[in-house]
C-alpha cells in the first residue's frame, strides 16, 4: 500500500488525478482502476469538477463500490473509495 501525505488518514492502493477533467472522464477513469482492482483495495481520487460529489455518489451506489471518505479542500474533492467485492456491472 501507498502512504500519502500525513494530511490524509487512509491509506491507499491506487491513486487518479482527476483534476481538471470535466463530467464525465473523473468517473469513467475511475471505473476503468476499480475494474482492474482487487476486492477491498482502496482507490483515492482527486477531481476538480463541481458535479464530482454527486457523480461518485451515484456511481458507487449503483455500484455497490464503497465512498470511505469525500473531502472538499482548497476547491479539490478527495474521494477514497473501496472497491465492491461483487461490483455490480453498470
Amino acid at each position: 500500500m501507498i502512504k500519502p501525505d500525513p494530511q490524509e488518514a487512509t491509506e491507499f492502493d491506487q491513486y487518479l488525478d482527476a483534476k481538471g477533467l470535466n463530467c464525465p472522464l473523473p468517473i469513467l477513469k475511475s471505473k476503468l482502476l476499480l475494474n482492474k482492482m482487487q476486492a477491498d483495495e482502496i482507490l483515492l481520487v482527486e477531481a476538480t469538477d463541481p458535479h464530482s460529489k454527486v457523480d461518485f455518489e451515484a456511481y458507487c451506489a449503483r455500484t455497490d463500490h464503497e465512498i470511505i471518505n469525500s473531502v472538499l479542500s482548497e476547491g479539490v474533492y478527495r474521494f477514497t473509495i473501496k472497491r465492491a467485492r461483487n461490483p455490480k456491472k453498470i
